[in-house]
């Protein structure tokens, strides 16, 4: 929701706990206090300061003079045949973003938007296309959820989050860092660090920083077994290629069971013939890992297509038949332009 607030406020989804605490402990207000705020924003989704009422009426009417709240506006949601929801959402300077829910057998997990557009050019991303504006702040990343969390009937069964929508997440490494920090408080949404996965092309540096920083899931997308592909489709991959790339997962902490995963887009022509699987399968023995295999989402202006049911099987079989977990992971959402690899911001309104 947008109110008309003084921008040059500080924003508090974008704090931290002990940020939260600082501030409130500067304003000359008990700590504890932040805990309280905390839970209103985020558990009760206040979007008025009014609305806390476990604080003073004095403090409440003073803190729209020294903060603010805002959060990104739902402008439409579309509805695929098969259930997924993509959410059209408006920031506070007017540029508008994506974020995807995607039904479970009990739960929805959403996919959130940590850019508005991308850098990283990927030819087969309809994202790509529109360009890259800015990163998004932590209130603006956050807030997809909540607001969604909020004022859509799914949103009490949302509990599985993946950071997969318009953006890399981790080109906009701080505040994705700091995103996770907020979402996994106690105070806030609580959300188990095992519920949330990071999605990336494959920023080598950041792979390596995020292992050491915080334990969350990660998701690299793959989509080729050798440079000369992979550069094709994905120019990161001039910078990173995949023996580097492969040496930052190897380094990347999977406590447990836990496995890292990686994402291959099956492309006709391109990716997706036996001999690609079993040059995949080379690429990545001794790795702990899974395999998630996504069909080619096709969506207009792109060259690429999907391959036929028979090589996709082929592919997976391979994969399987050489002892990697493989998943064949459905598309959900394509009719709408919500699935892997279509969010582009530009929902006709």
């Amino acid at each position: 929701m947008v109110n008309k607030t003084n921008t040059a406020l500080p924003n508090l989804l974008d704090f931290t706990l002990d940020e939260m605490e600082e501030f409130i402990s500067s304003s000359g207000k008990e700590k504890y206090r932040a805990r309280q705020i905390m839970k209103w924003l985020h558990q009760s989704g206040c979007v008025s300061f009014d609305e806390m009422t476990t604080l003073s009426r004095d403090f409440r009417e003073k803190l729209p003079s020294i903060c603010r709240i805002q959060r990104p506006e739902i402008i439409k949601i579309l509805t695929s045949q098969d259930g997924t929801k993509k959410a059209l959402l408006r920031l506070e300077d007017g540029l508008c973003i994506e974020s995807v829910l995607i039904p479970g057998k009990s739960h929805w997990t959403i996919c959130l938007s940590t850019q508005a557009g991308c850098s990283m050019g990927c030819e087969f991303c309809l994202t790509a296309r529109q360009g890259f504006t800015r990163n998004l702040t932590p209130a603006e990343i956050v807030g997809q959820l909540i607001a969604l969390k909020h004022e859509t009937p799914e949103g009490e069964t949302i509990n599985n989050i993946v950071m997969m929508g318009m953006g890399e997440p981790l080109a906009n490494y701080e505040n994705t860092l700091k995103t996770i920090n907020i979402l996994t408080c106690d105070f806030g949404l609580g959300i188990s660090n095992r519920k949330i996965t990071v999605s990336t092309c494959g920023l080598a540096p950041q792979i390596a920083q995020l292992g050491k920083d915080i334990c969350i899931n990660l998701a690299v997308s793959l989509n080729a077994s050798d440079d000369e592909t992979r550069t094709r489709l994905m120019p990161v991959n001039k910078k990173y290629p995949l023996q580097i790339l492969l040496d930052a997962c190897k380094q990347y902490p999977m406590p447990g069971r836990r496995l890292l995963t990686f994402e291959y887009i099956l492309i006709d022509g391109v990716n997706s013939s036996a001999k690609d699987a079993r040059k995949l399968a080379v690429l990545l023995n001794g790795l702990r890992c899974k395999l998630n295999l996504i069909v080619f989402n096709e969506h207009p202006g792109s060259q690429f297509k999907s391959p036929p049911v028979k090589d996709v099987e082929e592919f997976q079989q391979i994969l399987l038949d050489r002892h990697f977990t493989t998943m064949l992971r459905k598309s959900k959402g394509s009719d709408i332009l919500a699935a892997c690899g279509q969010l582009s911001g530009s929902v006709t309104v």
